[in-house]
């Protein structure tokens, strides 16, 4: 159950907000009084999350949600967002969540570079690009506090078969946040890191049910995760209630690799 507008009159940016984490997390921010700009590299995916807004936020008086295309592996198109938002709202954000990510699997023999280079690329240095951009409009602003929140990934911590390239961006995405937490404290700005485990997404909806029966069997809860988890940690660490916790990976996996 959501606590009642913990994030009344803030600004929200989220990143990769037009399908599975993203949206969950955008509806969630959205329910607590925020004001959210979704952004994607898909206009028709960001602007399906807008209208659940619309319909399903029941938050406070006063927002104004919006729908941006960014693709996040491009520095001009991440800085045109965040100029964007600043020529909408005349602020920055001052939560970001960046949830936007892809996979491109495959066995380490067999995997193309193009591949590898294509998922580091939005994944880490997306999530490089993003932090950048939002952290010096803040700085600039003047703003006394913000909230940085990456996803990243339980196999960025343990790997995962097929997974290199995604097991690699994901373990960056993990180490950019606590240096980020170290150097941008001063400022106000906190960054944290949230690591899921196998949740019900888009992503996952291609896996075929054997891999999900064998994968769910080494869950301790039994189960797939659901965005909505995610976003509750999310919406945790946007918050003040999260307010002494800065550099932390927190992991939403229903107990896998516990230990």
């Amino acid at each position: 159950m959501a606590a009642p507008y913990r994030l009344i009159s803030r600004l929200a940016l989220v990143t990769g907000g037009g399908s599975g984490i993203g949206r969950a997390v955008c509806q969630r921010l959205a329910i607590e009084g925020a004001s959210v700009v979704v952004a994607d590299v898909s206009e028709e995916s960001a602007n399906e999350t807008l209208r659940s807004l619309a319909t399903g936020a029941g938050g406070a008086g006063g927002q104004r949600h919006v729908a941006l295309r960014v693709d996040v592996s491009l520095k001009e198109s991440v800085e045109g967002l965040v100029t964007g938002i600043q020529c909408e709202y005349f602020r920055p954000p001052c939560v970001c969540v960046s949830a936007a990510g892809i996979t491109a699997d495959d066995f380490l023999l067999r995997m193309e570079e193009r591949h590898f280079d294509r998922v580091t690329q939005v994944n880490l240095k997306g999530t490089f690009l993003v932090i950048q951009a939002i952290s010096r409009s803040l700085v600039a602003s003047g703003a006394p506090k913000g909230s940085i929140i990456t996803v990243g990934s339980i196999v960025g911590k343990v790997g995962n078969v097929g997974q290199g390239n995604y097991t690699a961006s994901k373990a960056g995405v993990e180490g950019l946040t606590r240096t980020t937490a170290k150097e941008l404290s001063k400022f106000g700005i906190r960054c944290n890191c949230v690591l899921p485990g196998f949740i019900s997404t888009p992503m996952t909806d291609k896996v075929p049910h054997k891999v999900i029966d064998k994968i769910t069997s080494m869950v301790p809860q039994g189960r797939m995760g659901e965005p909505a988890e995610v976003a509750d940690v999310c919406a945790f660490l946007a918050s003040d209630d999260s307010r002494y916790i800065t550099g932390a990976s927190i992991e939403v996996t229903g107990g896998l690799f516990i230990g």
